[in-house]
C-alpha cells in the first residue's frame, strides 16, 4: 500500500489497529508489534528484530512480553478492521469448550493447540486466531531452533505446522472479521461494511 502504516489506516472513523485492539478490550496485556505512534495507554508495543522480519519474527516479540503463567493468547493480525470481540468470543469457545469459556487448569492433552478462522474461501487466516500460550511458545521454539536461532524469515505455515490446529469457518452474524486490507479496494469495502 505504498509503504503506508496500514494498520493506522482509518476505517469507520478509527485505525485499523485501534479496532483490532477494541476487539480484545479486555485481554491483559495487550501487545502491538510494530510501529505505533498513539496507542492506548495500557498497550505494550514492540518490534520484530529485525524490522520486517515477518509474522514469526512479530509472533516471538510478542509472546517474549506475555508473562509465563498465561495460558492464552489472541494473535491477531493488525489490519483486521471487521473484527469484534463476538468473534474473538467465538474463538475462545471453540478453544475452551468449558460451559464459561475458561481455561482449564492444568494440562490439556486432549483438543487444538489454537483456532483460527477460515475465510469465506476455505483458506486458514492464521493470524486471525487463539493459542495455548504454552504450545505457541513450545513450536516457536522448535522453528527458531531449526532456523539457527532466529525467526526472521519464517512463515507462519512452518510454524503452525508444529501445532494442532482447528479450523473454524465463521459463522457469525455482521461482515467476515477475518477480512483484511491489503489493497486501498480492501479498506474501501471494509468502509462499507461498517457504514
Amino acid at each position: 500500500m505504498g509503504g503506508r502504516d496500514k494498520p493506522a489506516l482509518p476505517v469507520g472513523g478509527m485505525p485499523m489497529r485501534e479496532r483490532v485492539l477494541a476487539a480484545v478490550a479486555d485481554a491483559a496485556p495487550r501487545i502491538l508489534v510494530g510501529p505505533a505512534d498513539a496507542v492506548p495507554g495500557d498497550v505494550l508495543v514492540t518490534r520484530e528484530r529485525p524490522p520486517g522480519g515477518g509474522p514469526v519474527a512479530a509472533t516471538a516479540a510478542g509472546l517474549a512480553l506475555v508473562p509465563p503463567d498465561t495460558t492464552t493468547v489472541a494473535l491477531l493480525a493488525a489490519d483486521l478492521p471487521l473484527l469484534t470481540r463476538e468473534a474473538v468470543g467465538v474463538l475462545l469457545r471453540a478453544l475452551h469448550p468449558e460451559p464459561d469459556g475458561a481455561p482449564p487448569r492444568g494440562h490439556v492433552a486432549d483438543g487444538p493447540d489454537g483456532v483460527c478462522l477460515l475465510d469465506d474461501r476455505g483458506r486458514r487466516q492464521p493470524l486471525c486466531g487463539v493459542w495455548r500460550a504454552a504450545a505457541l511458545r513450545d513450536a516457536l521454539a522448535r522453528v527458531i531452533g531449526r532456523r539457527g536461532g532466529t525467526p526472521e524469515g519464517a512463515s507462519m505455515r512452518e510454524l503452525l505446522a508444529e501445532l494442532r490446529v482447528r479450523d473454524l469457518p465463521w459463522s457469525g452474524s455482521g461482515p467476515p472479521p477475518w477480512f483484511d486490507c491489503d489493497t486501498d479496494s480492501d479498506v474501501r469495502r471494509a468502509e462499507e461494511w461498517t457504514r
